[in-house]
């Protein structure tokens, strides 16, 4: 397969438009709204003005109403609200934990349900975003990888999870108010439900609009897209997004990979890393982030981590090292707090931030690998699980 060819799965994407009922604003670029607003009477020549105040109504004050638009005509205003709605996901139920991290399960078209992190720090936050109704990639320590793939989340349905959580945090500013730097949601890390390469479009179109200096306005550099590796798409997205990467890579040997993240049986180890290698030359990205969880007696050796030291020679990187966040009958265990040290020092001994990763959320069922919407559930016994991950016998 060439180094360009789109990546697809036979995924079906929600198309913007039902075949009856208004157009949802949300999520289409620039262009697209353009066409849109031509389409449904905006005079040609106005529209390109058009689209440039109704995009910072919704993205930069996050306004809903075509009523609020009062830089425009009340006419036009009517005619918007005949033809167009301004929609973001429902939120089912909001789950506040201990340290303060929010998960939202949040309703889309067709009814099915995603669930979203809000990460608070000092003086910033993450929003952990998902970009697929469950995944595909059966990633056997995920509790999401136990979910089966329904569909792919349009563009609208991934910015809206943006939009949704800066309602909750009551963080659009006041209608001509000057920019405030401090923000509550600083960071978006693509790191929630699916495969987001695997929805390359939808995922790149929401991000410009993460990004766009008109609207909600974050830099490349407050955006972090993690893949299990699909090597094909890691070149696309240094082009066309150009965010931060983070790869799940959990393994120091194919063998040990092929169980534990079974894309790498695609694209091995060494493509994944020649990919990697080229990535921050093309993105101006500052160093690649490596996660890794750590799972007891499975990849937490001393031998592991001097070979993920060498494998990743030569790449600006940081390993990011994630105790393993136990869910029911999963077939795993975590590392042990000394394990996990000893493997912490030899990283950081050969000159690479590694940094532990600090459970959030896990009363709530919120945190890394745990995300898996009820209403979807596959459910696997213990013994399928470690069937599925090649633990059987």
């Amino acid at each position: 397969m060439s180094a360009s060819a789109p990546i697809t799965q036979d995924v079906m994407t929600l198309p913007r438009k039902l075949p009856e009922g208004p157009i949802n604003l949300v999520g289409l670029t620039r262009d697209a709204m353009r066409d849109v607003l031509i389409a449904n009477g905006t005079p040609e020549k106005q529209a390109k003005m058009r689209v440039g105040q109704i995009w910072q109504w919704i993205y930069q004050w996050g306004v809903r109403d075509f009523d609020a638009m009062t830089n425009l005509a009340k006419g036009y205003r009517a005619q918007l609200a005949e033809k167009f709605v301004i929609e973001v996901p429902e939120v089912v139920t909001r789950k506040v934990s201990e340290d303060g991290t929010r998960k939202y399960l949040v309703r889309i078209a067709g009814g099915h349900e995603v669930e979203v992190v809000y990460i608070p720090e000092e003086g910033r936050g993450t929003l952990c975003v998902s970009s697929q109704v469950g995944c595909t990639l059966t990633c056997s320590f995920c509790h999401t990888g136990t979910q089966k793939l329904v569909r792919n989340l349009t563009a609208g349905e991934i910015i809206g999870q943006v939009m949704v959580a800066r309602d909750d945090l009551d963080e659009w500013p006041e209608v001509g108010a000057r920019k405030d730097e401090t923000r509550l949601l600083s960071n978006i890390v693509l790191m929630g439900m699916g495969e987001p390469l695997y929805n390359f479009e939808n995922v790149r179109d929401a991000m410009k609009i993460a990004m766009d200096p008109e609207g909600i306005q974050l830099s490349r550099r407050r955006i972090t897209l993690s893949t299990s590796g699909v090597v094909p798409e890691i070149h696309r997205t240094a082009a066309e997004i150009g965010c931060q990467l983070a790869v799940s890579f959990h393994a120091t040997t194919d063998e040990v990979r092929n169980k534990l993240v079974p894309i790498n049986k695609r694209w091995n180890i060494e493509a994944l890393l020649e990919a990697l290698k080229a990535y921050p030359k093309v993105s101006n990205s500052e160093r690649i982030t490596f996660e890794y969880v750590m799972l007891k007696d499975v990849n937490d050796s001393d031998e592991d981590a001097h070979r993920l030291v060498e494998l990743i020679k030569g790449i600006p990187a940081k390993i990011n090292l994630i105790p393993f966040n136990e869910w029911p009958g999963s077939p795993y265990e975590r590392s042990s707090n000394n394990r996990i040290r000893a493997f912490a020092d030899i990283v950081y001994n050969a000159g690479y931030a590694s940094p532990v990763r600090k459970p959030r959320g896990e009363d709530i069922m919120a945190a890394c690998g745990q995300l898996k919407s009820a209403t979807e559930r596959a459910r696997k016994s213990r013994k399928q699980i470690e069937a599925d991950a090649g633990m059987g016998g």
